[in-house]
């Protein structure tokens, strides 16, 4: 068994390389400028938003508000009719991306320690390479990239955003599996 304390290096140096290649990514591969697309008549709907007074939060377009409320003809009819919408409403002002890359920053160190956590658990000084990449990529790949699917299953995400999601996810958990299996405690 190796301790979560002795695991730190790999736990930071492994957030600091997913952070370079997710910033790799969405800067100069750019795969991902396709995830979202523009609403016809973008400022009618915007005006037609900001006049609604919509709070920053997550909503659903039509909104039941129980079980029984789906079944209604009058919630069926609106479902019918449409548009459907999942919607998540930000504040307002210019972009800030510096709380969101901490944030970032700080899942993949998150990710890091329940990798290590159970790598630590399940193998033991010396190991060798290819066990402790199996055991941490594993866990970083779940912890990066299978929680996304329930975006496209419930909320109808674009399957191909979704996918290309995992696809990164699954390059953190190797960047991640790399990192670990390359600094493990010897024995």
């Amino acid at each position: 068994m190796v301790s979560l304390m002795s695991l730190w290096l790999p736990i930071l140096l492994s957030a600091v390389l997913v952070f370079a290649v997710s910033s790799l990514i969405h800067m100069l591969l750019k795969y991902h400028s396709t995830d979202f697309g523009k609403v016809p008549n973008e400022d009618q709907v915007m005006d037609a938003l900001r006049s609604a007074g919509i709070a920053p939060g997550d909503y659903v377009i039509p909104h039941a508000g129980s079980m029984d409320a789906m079944k209604t003809p009058e919630f069926i009819a609106k479902m019918t009719k449409g548009p459907v919408a999942f919607m998540t409403v930000s504040e307002n002002g210019p972009p800030a991306m510096g709380k969101s890359l901490v944030q970032w920053f700080v899942y993949s160190l998150v990710v890091g320690v329940f990798a290590a956590y159970v790598a630590g658990r399940a193998l033991d000084p010396g190991a060798d390479y290819l066990p402790v990449f199996r055991y941490v990529g594993t866990v970083a790949f779940a912890g990066y990239a299978l929680a996304l699917l329930q975006n496209s299953i419930w909320y109808k995400r674009n399957w191909t955003a979704t996918l290309k999601s995992v696809f990164d996810g699954l390059l953190y958990a190797l960047v991640t599996a790399g990192t670990f299996g390359w600094l493990w405690p010897g024995g």
